[in-house]
């Protein structure tokens, strides 16, 4: 048999797989058909759990080019696999760019007598995408569009130009219909999947046991519940869908016009667009239903529905390639990332666009449907990626240990009954009641309930949640990224001043850029008219530093109106001027040139072109003309060191450097100014189709504008909090290195005594490795300095050998932080792989980062095993956002879908917010996990003593334990409110941890010791005897006591209930009575034991519910227990037992109560304790203290893990350990390290 052909589709990217083919084979489908019917359908089942089996049980392995079935398989972590069916469509052709065959131009394509003619494309969909079978590589490719790198001549030339109608109906065999089509599921659909979970499939199972096993009312009343969290479920499952469904309906269909040749239109529903078709978008703008990249004219877009981010962005067309700089012919093949300033995404709302006179703005749609950015978006949320916790991991293997102890209990309850000649079918059912004992059936609800609670406490925060599993991830976070500006600081920049350059040199300092001696300067026309707004219902909008530098001039900014556009040949420019100024009286009968000449007195700048600004690029750039001149005048502003190299040599000034470092030092925005007067042959015709790097290269240098960033009144006290949480804050900025670092600084980022050693690195250059400069920042106060010379930092490290100590805010930090530019980033993650582990250890601030070099950032990080959080403004940063563990936007919007998290409020408060609730739901689910397994390990072992005497609980007292008692705790148990601060440890990560094993094992224990010894002692009683008398109060006491020495029976379940005889065995005996007692009060006792309230959520004493509940069940098992009513004891079943026994059974409850919370709280619970025996075999661990920043936090944090003598789970904590070892670590200042050549280049 032929193996089956293994490839990867998606190869290195996010969504890579395993794909193998197979196909049908018959005798597998026979045999598990046969199997299916035996089993009684539970065959079929398990197959629909484990699509892996199902396939390999009912297919044989055959190349993929012979495939039916394809079997899917993630390369993740999470190894997760999915069925796929390969189908198959006929078509004119096989190419899905390309156009049907000449012949079927004139035809219908499916006609009947064309058939021979089609070719059969084969194809399968998995997450909504389509897959399609390549006959040249053998194997399934994603369906691509216009988005897969062609050359930007070619959307101008061969797709430009619209397409006919039959290639129109051609493509969309391929691609479908264009819309994003959330089908809400019918309730029967939602329903069946439901019940098809293995959770309410272990349901049906129990409850199908216990009614043949003669318990209705309490399988009715697991019912009833089940049926109500179904109910519940579903409710909450379809709302989703219907909200996520109107999401994207408002763009699914509208009417849209489109090109079908140069000058022929049609009307079409946007359903029907497909790659190559050419939009022509109106001046009043539309909800755009595809991806479009737009090929002349300007357009105002608002995409805070995909980034968060309420400011309008302008979009411009596609720049036809032209000859570069160096005379080159550049073509750039095209991106949606890299050439977004010119694409127009789905799903966001274009307001306004300026066109030509007599012609629209034409857009070449690109992506269509879920391939558009908002179809991706949308399968991020319906397919989201598992979420990978060790709680649930570990939760999965307690469950079956739990099976395993329940193995045991079926055992021995087998065997019991075989010596006790029970009937074989009673056997098999109480055997299997074992099982359904043992593993609760509500555990997954009361695990759910805590984070249920926390996400409606968010929800009162202004915190919103696409993503309520990621609440409890939040409660381990240990690292948090913070982009700067937005985030830590405000969003409004204030204008604080301006260096104007002359002759080379720098001129002094000013404040006042209005000044009237200014008003000709180019510095203030740069400023005046190098930048994106527009006027939106006659107010600016723009980029927020763009308009602070604008209305720092003063200037007018005026736009053309439509009228006054189509008065003529070509796009009327904006102009600004400086204000004041008045159209000059023109006297009548002037001649045209005398009112030509009074006109040409103004000074008025208009705006031709625009290069807009590109994180990447650092820069954005305009093209204007003075009105009266007939040269054009480019004008650039961006990051200082980007404008300079782009600079004249003999316009910069020599200490260009060190004043930009001054005015960073000082936490200031620092932009650079140039402009450059072009050459006579640069017309307006040829600079609208003029690359960007012919324009912007020999530059003349204009200055330097500083702007003050102030931090946000709640950025440094949350930043102070979450050091002393023991959070590692670390700042992601595209702002400059040192501005970063002062800000860090300030903020706290950087401890006010902590050394900063700025990192540059260099690639290769003519043969020459890459390299890595060091450089200590001169920034250290003078007593440090003093203490530790800047030429020889050593490590200040303690001498003294003792356990790591909490260490207050107020200790000094001697502590290193790297500081580290985007562009060496890039060169350290390709070229010193070694060091960028060691680096991401002391990295706090990250400047000059790319919006995926953000992402590289945080996905090196959970490398290392940090538990990462990211929290900025959701424009640059949705790729860290989706990527960290918790991504929080800072956005206006109520859920946003660019992160797991989107607070409503504007600053970095809802950090801890987030984190206190994280860590609450993160404990609660601990506590409630304990307490289920306690609760089931506790009506396990009364169960199986009371199978050693043939007996059992009855049925209303299962109801009375499972309903009254555990389900009311177990969800009153998770309402506790978050500890209002944020303690240094955190919660544990898992169920294995020595604490909450001992926690667990201590309890089981006592619960084991006080049944069994109940049990005992019950049977040694001289009363202990059948009795026909079974009314209970003070006089039947005393009867019962007048015959206690009667000849007793040790094992009342041989006479059966009631004295009648049945098949069934007795519940109502001395045993079940007295092991009913004790069993309900251990449960109140591990619910109080376990029910923790600080460090991480607010005492028990607050939760008003819970105590409520406490108290009731108590005060019923009291007064059931100290004052009997015998139509309780009828209804329970309970037997009629002495005073005096009454009294040991509560002495007995008081002890194990006592015993709990002692062992509890002074024992599993005790940090000091657990700190000392932890810390007593690693005295001499540490010879020194850390001086890295995450152990200089982690030293501060008591542990909840203990591991004697082996070393840290966690890649950083090893790293920082060995660090702590390494002499030549941290580098020295102004030394280099230079990356090894691969073998071939040094043996060269």
């Amino acid at each position: 048999m032929e193996r089956a052909a293994e490839a990867c589709v998606n190869r290195n990217e996010e969504d890579e797989m395993e794909i193998s083919g197979h196909s049908p084979c018959c005798w597998k489908l026979a045999l598990v058909s046969l199997g299916t019917v035996c089993s009684g359908g539970f065959l079929l089942l398990f197959l629909y759990w484990l699509p892996e089996l199902s396939v390999k049980w009912t297919c044989r392995a055959v190349p993929l080019r012979d495939a039916r079935v394809v079997l899917l398989r993630t390369t993740d972590e999470f190894r997760t696999w999915a069925r796929v069916r390969v189908r198959s469509l006929l078509a004119p052709g096989s190419q899905p760019l390309g156009a049907p065959q000449p012949s079927e131009n004139k035809r219908p394509l499916c006609q009947a007598s064309q058939l021979e003619e089609l070719t059969e494309v084969r194809f399968f969909v998995h997450h909504h995408v389509r897959y399609l079978w390549s006959a040249e590589s053998q194997s399934f490719r994603r369906l691509t569009a216009l988005d897969a790198g062609l050359p930007c001549a070619s959307l101008h030339t061969s797709h430009g130009a619209g397409l006919p109608r039959s290639t129109q109906d051609y493509r969309r065999l391929f691609y479908g219909a264009n819309k994003i089509d959330v089908k809400v599921p019918s309730i029967p659909t939602l329903l069946i999947k439901e019940v098809l979970n293995p959770f309410y499939v272990f349901q049906v199972f129990s409850m199908v046991l216990w009614s043949l096993d003669d318990y209705y009312l309490y399988a009715s009343a697991i019912l009833f519940m089940s049926l109500v969290s179904i109910g519940c479920s579903l409710y909450t499952i379809r709302k989703q869908y219907v909200l996520l469904h109107d999401m994207v309906a408002a763009h699914n269909v509208i009417r849209v016009t489109v090109y079908r040749g140069p000058h022929e239109t049609e009307e079409i529903f946007s359903t029907e667009l497909v790659p190559g078709d050419v939009l022509l978008v109106p001046p009043g703008g539309l909800m755009l239903p595809c991806d479009a990249v737009l090929l002349n004219g300007t357009a105002i877009v608002n995409e805070s529905m995909l980034t968060g981010e309420s400011v309008p962005v302008t979009k411009t067309a596609l720049p036809k390639p032209t000859q570069g700089a160096n005379g080159l012919f550049q073509d750039p093949a095209y991106s949606p990332e890299e050439h977004k300033r010119h694409t127009l995404f789905c799903g966001t709302s274009i307001i306004q666009t300026r066109y030509y006179s007599g012609e629209v703005v034409r857009a070449l749609v690109i992506r269509t449907g879920f391939s558009s950015s908002k179809g991706q978006l949308v399968c991020s949320i319906l397919f989201p990626k598992p979420t990978d916790f060790r709680l649930y991991r570990d939760a999965c293997r307690f469950l079956l240990c739990l099976v395993g102890v329940a193995g045991v209990g079926m055992l021995y309850s087998v065997v019991r009954s075989i010596q006790q000649g029970e009937q074989v079918g009673r056997i098999i059912l109480e055997s299997l009641d074992i099982l359904t004992i043992t593993v609760p059936p509500a555990l997954p609800a009361a695990m759910t309930a805590g984070v249920v609670y926390a996400q409606r406490r968010l929800r009162g925060k202004q915190i919103f949640s696409i993503s309520p599993q990621r609440i409890n991830i939040c409660g381990q976070l240990n690292l948090m990224c913070f982009d700067k500006t937005g985030t830590l600081t405000e969003d409004g920049l204030d204008f604080w001043g301006f260096v104007r350059v002359q002759n080379g040199s720098f001129l002094p300092v000013g404040q006042d850029i209005c000044a009237p001696s200014l008003s000709g300067s180019p510095l203030v026309a740069a400023m005046a008219a190098c930048h994106s707004l527009t006027t939106i219902g006659g107010r600016l909008s723009g980029d927020p530093l763009d308009l602070k530098v604008f209305e720092a001039t003063g200037w007018v900014l005026e736009e053309p109106t439509q009228e006054e556009t189509a008065l003529h040949d070509q796009i009327q420019p904006t102009v600004v001027h400086p204000p004041g100024q008045t159209p000059p009286e023109i006297p009548e009968g002037a001649s045209e040139d005398e009112e030509l000449m009074e006109l040409m007195k103004l000074y008025q700048i208009g705006i031709l072109m625009q290069f807009p600004f590109s994180s990447s690029l650092q820069r954005m750039s305009v093209v204007t003309r003075t009105l009266g001149e007939k040269k054009l005048v480019a004008y650039m502003k961006g990051a200082p060191e980007t404008v300079g190299s782009l600079c004249r040599r003999e316009t910069v000034p020599d200490d260009f450097s060190a004043v930009l470092e001054k005015y960073t030092q000082q936490g200031l925005r620092v932009i650079a100014l140039a402009s450059r007067r072009l050459e006579n042959k640069y017309t307006w015709h040829k600079i609208q189709h003029v690359s960007r790097d012919v324009i912007e290269c020999g530059m003349e240098f204009l200055g330097l504008v500083m702007l003050q960033n102030k931090l946000k009144a709640e950025t440094v006290p949350v930043l102070a909090e979450l050091r002393r949480a023991c959070i590692r804050p670390v700042m992601v900025t595209g702002d400059n290195l040192l501005t970063a670092v002062s800000v860090g600084r300030e903020c706290g980022i950087i401890p006010a005594k902590g050394k900063v050693i700025l990192t540059e690195a260099l690639p290769p250059r003519d043969g020459q490795p890459a390299t890595i400069n060091w450089q200590y920042a001169d920034e250290l106060p003078a007593e440090v300095v003093e203490k530790a010379s800047k030429e020889e930092i050593k490590l200040m490290l303690d001498e003294e050998e003792l356990p790591p100590e909490p260490r207050g805010p107020n200790v000094a930090d001697n502590s290193y932080h790297f500081a580290i530019g985007g562009k060496s980033f890039a060169v350290i993650l390709d070229h010193f792989p070694d060091l960028l582990s060691k680096l991401l250890l002391c990295g706090t601030v990250y400047a000059r980062m790319a919006p995926d070099q953000k992402t590289q950032l945080i996905e090196a990080l959970q490398q290392m095993d940090y538990y990462v959080g990211m929290c900025g403004d959701g424009a640059n940063d949705c790729g860290a956002l989706k990527r960290a563990h918790a991504g929080i936007s800072l956005s206006e919007l109520e859920a946003s879908v660019a992160s797991p998290f989107t607070s409503k409020t504007p600053n970095i408060s809802c950090v801890p917010d987030l984190i206190r609730e994280g860590r609450a739901a993160l404990v609660t689910s601990f506590c409630v996990f304990k307490f289920m397994a306690l609760y089931s390990i506790i009506q396990y072992l009364s169960v199986l003593l009371l199978y050693s005497i043939l007996s059992n609980l009855g049925d209303v007292q299962y109801l009375f334990i499972d309903t009254a008692i555990i389900l009311s705790l177990a969800f009153t148990m998770s309402l506790n409110r978050a500890w209002p601060e944020l303690a240094p440890q955190r919660p544990p990560t898992s169920l294995v941890s020595p604490q909450l094993l001992l926690s667990v094992l201590t309890q089981i224990l006592l619960s084991l010791g006080f049944q069994v010894g109940a049990f005992l002692l019950v049977q040694r009683q001289p009363w202990n005897r059948p009795s026909k008398d079974k009314q209970c109060g003070p006089v039947a006491n005393l009867t019962l006591d007048s015959n206690s020495t009667s000849s007793r029976n040790g094992t009342a379940g041989l006479d059966p209930a009631g004295g009648e005889g049945d098949d069934h065995p007795s519940v109502r005996s001395f045993e079940n009575t007295t092991l009913f007692y004790v069993s309900c009060f251990q449960y109140v006792a591990v619910a109080l034991a376990f029910a923790k309230g600080r460090p991480f959520r607010q005492p028990i004493q607050t939760n008003g519910l819970f105590l409520a509940s406490l108290v009731t069940i108590s005060s019923f098992l009291l007064l059931l227990l100290l004052w009997p009513i015998p139509v309780l004891d009828e209804l329970l079943e309970l037997d009629c037992i002495p005073y005096e026994w009454r009294l040991i059974l509560l002495a007995l409850t008081l002890s194990n109560l006592v015993l709990s919370l002692s062992l509890e709280n002074f024992v599993c619970d005790c940090d000091p304790l657990w700190q000392r025996v932890c810390y007593a075999q690693r005295k001499f661990e540490y010879p020194n203290q850390a001086t890295y920043p995450q152990l200089e936090l982690d030293e501060m944090a008591p542990g909840y893990s203990c591991r004697l003598y082996a070393p840290p789970r966690a890649k950083y904590k090893r790293l920082a350990q060995e660090l702590l070892f390494d002499p030549d670590w941290p580098p020295q200042p102004k030394t280099s390290t230079k990356a090894q050549l691969p073998p071939a280049e040094s043996t060269a």
